[in-house]
């Protein structure tokens, strides 16, 4: 879909248009012109705030018996004869005409290369054809100039220049596809458009695509800073739609706001017009990887010599008492690692009475371990939490090997692993939970507050585990994280991700923010999967006792159930809450309830907590 372009070479052209319409075969693009065979058609333009038409941009549709199908078939074969800007002007003073006799006015977005304007300017091109459209009734303050750029732009000033006399005439600037890297800073800067056009690889996901939103956020801010006016381009679905008009986008245009036609229109389509006015909020997309996800497992690596496979233990004690910093000795056959022996091992046993003389000479292999944890060296570092959750924990004591493409390249320590993977989430719980990844603390505040100022219906949900203590305690920390995956993977599952928000506390605290009719259908079904799952994270000795032999907090000895989750619910109307620390409040005060029943859930009408919570707040005076 290529836009209409602005020309030079008035005389030429004029020429051209004075020719009659002929039958003439067409072979060439001024029999397309010459034959009448152009036709512009209008795509709207939508201001969100308002909810209607502003404008729209005018394309050029060639019409048979055209050889070229398409827009940009047709502008290639005009740049391949040197005819461009001649099909540019063409395609101008069609628009123009067009939109002088449309019952819709409203705004006109004309696009036009930077050398097209400079030539036009030059040669008296763009003024005459300005005139032209004033004398023709058509008031040029609703015009607007889309600069496109497919080179980068060197004569800064001679689009300035032009750019002066366009504004002369009433007309406007719009910077075309802003951020696909033909368009630049500089030139926003120095132009100072009325209006920028941000390409449809920004808009195109966005729900989906937290780095997208960042962008968009931080053109907005750089609109506000150049008095500019932002235009979301390529707008092909509702969770986009919603998304941009959250965000405060000024217009919006694509296939779901309109398409391209024949005579302009100040009607949206209904699903549009349905988006625009929903009063739910959209649930922003969020970086779902830790910060420093650009670690890898290199930065454990330890160079360490190996021995061959065939290496004996004497061999093995050998290269420990010359390298006392070696934890433990990998041993490789043609540079593949096959087996990995530890000091501590080697220690125990040479304790052995007789050890030395009966199998000192005899290879390691024997007392090896023969499967070691293998780790490539590109191994990201969020992906190695999942090695610390296996089965084999001989790795915490004797380390494992690091290779690259198979090869042995080095040894790296449990210590050095956890110590990473700590730090890897520590760094991350700044707006993520390291363990799940899903939003911490300050984006589930924001995404409240912003539920709040919607003035709208919603259900805050504060999901907590039965027993988990005791199940963490048992089973040791490790797996206690499995736990919380499961529940945070069936709390997940139970969210529509474009009106449910799942955030992550901590530890098995999880906050759920739904808009989702069936809320409580969907609650209900979390709480029964998940009872389930969880029994799967137990020994089967506990699975059929229902339970375990643990310690409780007070350090007493006692059975405590297999775990089980709890959901505090929190209906949420217009102007109860002002704050989002309210909203948490009431939360946690419907999951604590809700931990004392015999169901895991708790409903709590807001009307209910505010009461509750202005109760807890008020003084009371002294008992006498």
């Amino acid at each position: 879909m290529a836009a209409i372009h602005l020309g030079h070479q008035i005389d030429m052209t004029a020429r051209i248009l004075a020719l009659p319409v002929t039958d003439a075969p067409v072979s060439d693009v001024r029999d397309v012109v010459s034959q009448g065979l152009l036709r512009p058609h209008f795509q709207p333009i939508v201001h969100m705030a308002e909810g209607h038409v502003f404008g729209h941009e005018a394309l050029i549709r060639p019409q048979p018996p055209s050889p070229w199908k398409t827009p940009d078939a047709l502008f290639s074969a005009a740049r391949h004869c040197g005819w461009t800007i001649e099909l540019e002007l063409e395609c101008l003073r069609l628009a123009l005409q067009a939109w002088a006799r449309s019952a819709e006015r409203g705004w006109l977005f004309v696009n036009l290369s930077a050398e097209a304007l400079i030539q036009a300017l030059r040669r008296d091109g763009l003024e005459q054809v300005l005139r032209q459209a004033r004398s023709a009734g058509l008031p040029l303050s609703c015009v607007v100039v889309e600069l496109t750029e497919h080179e980068h732009v060197q004569n800064v000033e001679g689009i300035q220049q032009a750019l002066s006399m366009l504004r002369r005439y009433g007309g406007s600037l719009a910077l075309d596809d802003f951020g696909d890297g033909r368009s630049s800073l500089r030139l926003w800067s120095e132009l100072r458009p009325e209006f920028v056009k941000i390409d449809k690889y920004f808009i195109r996901q966005v729900h989906e695509t937290s780095h997208k939103l960042k962008t968009l956020r931080a053109l907005q801010q750089l609109a506000d800073t150049f008095g500019s006016r932002l235009i979301a381009e390529g707008v092909e679905n509702a969770d986009e739609l919603m998304v941009l008009r959250d965000l405060g986008m000024d217009f919006v245009q694509g296939y779901f706001m309109g398409r391209p036609q024949e005579h302009a229109t100040e009607h949206l389509s209904a699903d549009a017009k349905a988006v625009l006015g929903n009063r739910n909020i959209a649930v922003l997309p969020h970086d779902r990887q830790a910060s420093n996800r650009g670690l890898t497992a290199r930065t454990l690596l330890k160079p360490a010599p190996s021995l061959p496979a065939t290496a004996t233990h004497d061999e093995v004690v050998d290269l420990l008492r010359k390298r006392p910093d070696l934890h433990a000795v990998a041993l490789v056959d043609k540079e593949r690692p096959v087996g990995l022996i530890s000091r501590k091992t080697v220690q125990e046993l040479y304790l052995r009475l007789y050890f030395r003389d009966l199998y000192g000479p005899r290879p390691c292999t024997l007392h090896a371990n023969l499967n070691p944890l293998l780790v490539d060296v590109h191994t990201p570092m969020e992906q190695l939490t999942k090695v610390l959750t296996s089965n084999d924990q001989r790795y915490l004591t004797e380390g494992y090997v690091i290779t690259e493409g198979g090869r042995y390249l080095g040894l790296g320590t449990g210590e050095e692993l956890v110590r990473a993977v700590t730090e890897a989430r520590i760094e991350a719980a700044r707006h993520a939970n390291p363990l799940t990844f899903l939003p911490g603390n300050v984006p589930i505040t924001l995404h409240i507050e912003r539920l709040l100022d919607n003035g709208q219906d919603f259900v805050a949900c504060y999901a907590d585990l039965n027993h988990f203590k005791s199940y963490n305690d048992h089973y040791g920390y490790w797996r206690g994280d499995e736990m919380i995956r499961l529940q945070a993977e069936c709390l997940t599952g139970a969210c529509d991700p474009r009106r449910d928000f799942v955030g992550h506390v901590g530890g098995d605290d999880f906050v759920l923010l739904m808009q989702s009719a069936d809320w409580q259908q969907r609650i209900e079904s979390t709480v029964t999967q998940f009872n389930h799952r969880a029994q799967g994270l137990f020994d089967e000795a506990a699975r059929a006792a229902g339970g375990i032999w643990a310690e409780d907090r007070h350090g007493v000895q006692r059975f405590h159930p297999c775990t089980t989750l709890s959901v505090g619910v929190l209906t949420v109307g217009p102007g109860q809450f002002q704050r989002a620390e309210e909203v948490a409040s009431a939360a946690a005060w419907a999951k604590h309830l809700a931990k004392q029943e015999q169901g895991g859930i708790h409903l709590m009408d807001g009307r209910e907590a505010v009461e509750r919570l202005s109760h807890l707040m008020t003084p009371h005076p002294p008992s006498l």
